[in-house]
């Protein structure tokens, strides 16, 4: 049997028995994680341990270069694992998690890389304008780091994409959302965190306050004045 799945009967024997107070808890009471993830595929990418998370603490959706469709584009698991976890579990961060030497941006870097391959072309249209704005703002970059200014800029395309679905435009307009975007460097085992007074990708730091893309703040539109009301 193949070794990787056959550590599942190290879970059953080793680490169930050790948690098995919170699995219980779990199952009796249903979850209510703090966050959702959208993060990219990548085996070499483990949300839960980026996070340092328990099982019940993180609602996680991956995918082929953490791409997040807008909203009626696709009804597809992503728009659909957002929905729930915003109006159902009431998650109150979102986290869109790309990360370096992604596989993803290196073939909207170079398109022919994905010959054979339709329907990963067509998912990785979602990202597309990442690859325009650096090819146009930063003609002169190449190779890793090009790469890297994509991977950067798709995570920022991508929480724009996430705006427009229904669930999390409420939940931000009522100030019950903030939105993060985070890069991890493989290589530099670091995080950085998108800032967005800035547009800047800073590193986490454990005594510094968190970089958040769009933070919670409440925008209600203003009511209209009436005849005979007071401005």
């Amino acid at each position: 049997m193949n070794e990787l799945i056959g550590r599942v009967f190290s879970f059953e024997k080793s680490v169930f028995p050790k948690s098995s107070e919170l699995y219980g808890s779990l199952a009796r009471d249903g979850q209510s994680p703090k966050a959702l993830m959208i993060s990219c595929a990548d085996s070499r990418i483990v949300p839960e341990e980026i996070m340092q998370a328990r099982p019940g603490d993180l609602f996680v959706c991956r995918n082929a270069g953490n791409i997040v469709p807008t909203f009626a584009t696709m009804n597809g698991g992503v728009s659909s694992t957002v929905e729930y976890a915003v109006a159902a579990l009431k998650v109150r961060d979102i986290i869109v998690c790309g990360h370096s030497d992604c596989g993803a941006m290196k073939a909207l870097a170079q398109p022919e890389l994905l010959e054979g391959m339709p329907n990963v072309a067509a998912w990785l249209r979602h990202g597309a304008a990442a690859e325009h704005v650096v090819s146009t703002c930063t003609p002169d970059l190449k190779g890793a780091e090009r790469i890297r200014a994509i991977s950067l800029e798709n995570i920022i395309a991508q929480l724009a994409h996430l705006r427009t679905h229904p669930s999390v435009a409420t939940a931000l307009a009522s100030g019950e959302m903030s939105l993060h975007g985070w890069f991890v460097d493989i290589h530099a085992g670091q995080v950085l965190g998108l800032e967005g007074k800035t547009n800047e990708f800073v590193p986490l730091r454990e005594h510094e306050q968190l970089p958040v893309a769009f933070p919670a703040a409440a925008r209600y539109p203003a009511r209209p004045a009436y005849a005979g009301e007071a401005a």
